[in-house]
């Protein structure tokens, strides 16, 4: 891929991981709408990974007080809310890692097939639709619980098919387990952070990068970072006041017209 083409990409991976709408859904359908060369393994999770870094510039002081309080908790014995939190966050990571062990060729798979991808987007959509009506979004992260912790893990998991989001499929289950919406957003980012490393750094073992790639990698993740970044902040603010349905809306048209041009390629 040209170095604007993985620009491109990595401003949309930066957009869409963190909006509803299925970044994996659209490194594969952008590309094929457009005609461009379908992103690497290693260029989809190198974009990954900056957004990765995003919401570690975002959330670092939560980070930090997360880790400190789970070290002071499994170490010294000091029981704290920190500490719970981060129980939780592994816990939520427990079904993805699962699923992607044991259906990676699978999932592998769905990123070769355009129609399918456009149809998960509509799957994409009727959750936001319908789980933003459900729960009654009255509980704040401070008191989340194991069982929220797994059903957002859950949803994590099945996510990892493109065209299915992973922030709406997650945000959707916080939402049905009761929590407001900013805490449900902030637990599905905190959430994807060790999903995706653990996954960049598997797949990297078994593709390293090419150093033919390695010019547009970096602009790819730049890029990526810097948008996240941006996104997650803009998005959080949107959340205190609106709801998800105009990202499901977003997702039936992009949907549709991906669909529409399918049947005229034929």
């Amino acid at each position: 891929m040209s170095v604007l083409q993985v620009l491109v990409l990595g401003i949309l991976q930066g957009l869409t991981e963190f909006l509803p709408i299925s970044s994996s859904g659209h490194l594969v359908l952008v590309p094929w709408l457009l005609g461009w060369p379908n992103p690497s393994i290693t260029m989809d999770l190198v974009l990954h990974f900056g957004t990765v870094v995003a919401i570690i510039a975002a959330f670092w002081r939560d980070l930090l007080a997360i880790v400190t309080g789970w070290f002071k908790a499994v170490f010294l014995r000091q029981p704290n809310q920190n500490g719970r939190m981060g129980w939780l966050l592994i816990l939520a990571t427990v079904p993805a890692a699962v699923l992607g062990f044991l259906l990676n060729d699978w999932f592998e798979t769905l990123f070769g097939t355009p129609l399918l991808v456009a149809c998960l987007l509509i799957v994409t959509a009727v959750l936001l639709m319908v789980c933003g009506r459900l729960g009654k979004r009255e509980r704040s992260l401070a008191q989340l619980t194991w069982r929220d912790a797994l059903a957002m893990g859950v949803a994590q998991g099945l996510a990892i098919a493109p065209g299915i989001s992973r922030s709406g499929a997650t945000i959707s289950m916080g939402l049905v387990r009761g929590l407001d919406r900013p805490s449900a957003a902030r637990f599905s980012f905190l959430m994807a952070i060790p999903i995706i490393v653990g996954a960049a750094a598997y797949k990297l073992l078994k593709e390293p990068i090419a150093s033919s790639e390695a010019m547009s990698l970096v602009v790819g993740f730049l890029a990526s970072a810097v948008t996240g970044y941006i996104v997650i902040r803009l998005f959080l603010r949107f959340l205190t006041k609106h709801g998800l349905y105009p990202f499901a809306i977003y997702c039936v048209v992009f949907a549709l017209l991906n669909l529409a041009v399918y049947c005229i390629r034929g």
